[in-house]
């Protein structure tokens, strides 16, 4: 007799069937290409609430069940999100906090100084509970956004790392395994499912990727407009942006900074 599964299970078995090629061979290919997991990693699951961050739950509790890497995840939480957490099977630890109300004080910048505030406050209890990396829920769509902006609105060419050591927390990584999952393939497997999550938890607005940049949720939204507008007539237009942030030519750059440090194609014109 062929065994029922459950809500659960049949969500977490379209992830590594249905949506395959779509969710779990680009979440595997960048833990691989970007060396995200090692070996006795204990990992603090950042989890917001929407769609991004549920879904990186998910793949994280998968590949810890069926991965080659020993490592333990813990997923934390600063929103009330049981119902979700329930369905999808995922033990969360909710914390506590009074950010949401302290940003919500201030008259500007708001988003950009909640983000860094609960970026903090995860990094302290994910350390306090033994993690050495937290992992966010950024995907393909907001790195090559950002990289966009990064020109149109800072005068530079800055990308989003896939990883990065914290500079306030000694032996803390933040990594980003959905760097290589498609926006609108999340959007897919949360709509077949019928899934609901939540976009913020804070009372401001619904569209807060940008918060964590600096630029705020309107840039972003005029950033993924113009994207997807200049994609009808050059439909790999994204990937071309994706794929030039991991082959920058230095030797046609007149200027570019390092660790703080700026420089000129003139320290060295005229070398052999």
């Amino acid at each position: 007799m062929a065994r029922t599964l459950s809500d659960c299970q049949l969500i977490e078995r379209s992830i590594i069937t249905t949506y395959r090629e779509e969710l779990w061979q680009p979440f595997i290919d960048s833990l691989n290409r970007y060396q995200l997991i090692a070996p006795g990693d204990r990992i603090a699951v950042c989890i917001s609430g929407g769609k991004d961050s549920m879904l990186l739950a998910k793949l994280m509790q998968e590949v810890q069940r069926h991965g080659n890497i020993p490592f333990e995840n813990e997923f934390l939480v600063m929103a009330r999100i049981e119902e979700n957490a329930e369905r999808l099977a995922i033990p969360v630890r909710i914390l506590d906090s009074k950010i949401f109300d302290i940003a919500y004080s201030q008259e500007k910048g708001s988003c950009y100084l909640c983000a860094k505030m609960r970026r903090g406050f995860l990094y302290h209890h994910a350390q306090e509970l033994g993690c050495n990396k937290i992992a966010l829920g950024h995907h393909f769509d907001d790195v090559i956004e950002t990289t966009v902006m990064s020109m149109f609105y800072s005068s530079q060419i800055r990308a989003m790392l896939p990883k990065l050591h914290s500079d306030n927390f000694a032996g803390m990584e933040l990594i980003r395994p959905l760097y290589q999952v498609h926006e609108k393939d999340i959007i897919r497997w949360a709509n077949r499912h019928e899934l609901r999550f939540l976009q913020c938890a804070c009372r401001f607005t619904e569209a807060s990727a940008g918060a964590e940049d600096g630029y705020g949720p309107s840039k972003r939204r005029e950033i993924k407009q113009l994207i997807a507008s200049l994609k009808k007539e050059t439909p790999d237009l994204d990937q071309s942006i994706f794929n030039s942030i991991h082959a920058v030519c230095l030797d046609t750059m007149p200027g570019w900074k390092t660790k703080g440090e700026s420089h000129s194609f003139l320290e060295h014109y005229g070398e052999a």
